[in-house]
């Protein structure tokens, strides 16, 4: 009786978790959803402006359903995109990077690349996200310079270590940027600076929201941090959240509208739009693309 019990007992913990990885990896991955959310960062009685984030699309060659729903975003009408990189996760996505952004492209926008822009995904140990010291291992060299022209030709400000000024809804806004932190491409001291006193608006960009990086962001007076990179955990715990951020950021800060601490400043991590080709799961955290409010203070 006792060997029977245990036995079903282990058959049913089987099923429960083959149904639990089918739901994460055929259903929840593609579950694209739309966030939205107001950040107080204008001076009184501005008008409000939307910023529309997106960050790491992993995109695919044949991953048409992300493209088509990335595309459709553009009906959103945003004053200024945003993208905080891993836009690629193979050495033929470019096309259809371009395929999803596209229709984007006619609006005003920014980005900086991620470590998956520069090289491909390689099979990896999932457990190794939870040691805060394991090696970066490079994979195969994506075109991450056609997919720059591609940005760049379409009027798109490259804030890979690099600052502008940028015209966006009727309102100048100061805007600076680095490369991915995540694998010590960062270089803020090169652009860091106080916010332009002519700006009627400051957002810093970055793949990895490493704090390190964002507290000298915030130090200089950036209104608004934007990144990626964490996926939001990727796999939650109902009621606990991220396991892991796999970067120097809390997990209570691993996704959504955040004050960072010690300043006036807002962060907003985007838990992304993709996964890891050799992970191609998420558990209570679906792909997300951010439609972000800027509102009076």
């Amino acid at each position: 009786m006792r060997k029977r019990t245990l036995f079903r007992l282990a058959a049913g913990t089987a099923t429960v978790g083959a149904a639990t990885l089918a739901y994460a990896s055929l259903i929840e991955r593609n579950m694209f959803t739309l966030r939205r959310y107001d950040v107080p960062v204008l001076p009184a009685d501005a008008e409000p402006l939307r910023v529309l984030h997106l960050s790491d699309l992993h995109m695919m060659p044949d991953q048409a359903r992300k493209q088509r729903w990335v595309a459709s975003l553009a009906a959103l009408d945003p004053d200024l995109v945003v993208v905080t990189g891993d836009n690629m996760a193979h050495p033929e996505a470019v096309p259809g990077v371009l395929r999803a952004l596209q229709p984007l492209l006619d609006f005003p926008g920014a980005f900086v690349f991620g470590s998956n822009d520069y090289t491909g995904p390689v099979l990896k140990n999932p457990f190794t996200y939870f040691l805060p010291d394991r090696e970066y291992t490079e994979g195969v060299e994506l075109p991450y310079e056609e997919l720059r022209q591609v940005f760049t030709g379409a009027g798109w400000a490259d804030l890979n270590n690099a600052r502008t000024m940028l015209k966006a809804g009727g309102r100048q806004l100061d805007l600076v940027g680095v490369d991915d932190p995540h694998i010590d491409r960062d270089d803020y001291p090169s652009v860091a600076g106080p916010v332009s006193s002519s700006a009627d608006l400051s957002i810093a960009l970055a793949h990895s929201p490493e704090p390190r990086v964002l507290d000298q962001m915030a130090a200089d007076s950036f209104g608004l941090l934007l990144a990626g990179h964490t996926h939001g955990g990727q796999v939650c715990v109902p009621g606990y959240g991220a396991l892991v951020t796999n970067c120097g950021l809390p997990r209570s800060m691993a996704r959504g509208l955040h004050r960072w601490p010690g300043s006036d400043s807002w962060l907003h991590v985007s838990a992304g739009l993709g996964t890891h080709p050799t992970a191609p799961v998420r558990f209570a955290c679906p792909p997300e693309a951010s439609i972000l409010t800027l509102i009076p203070r």
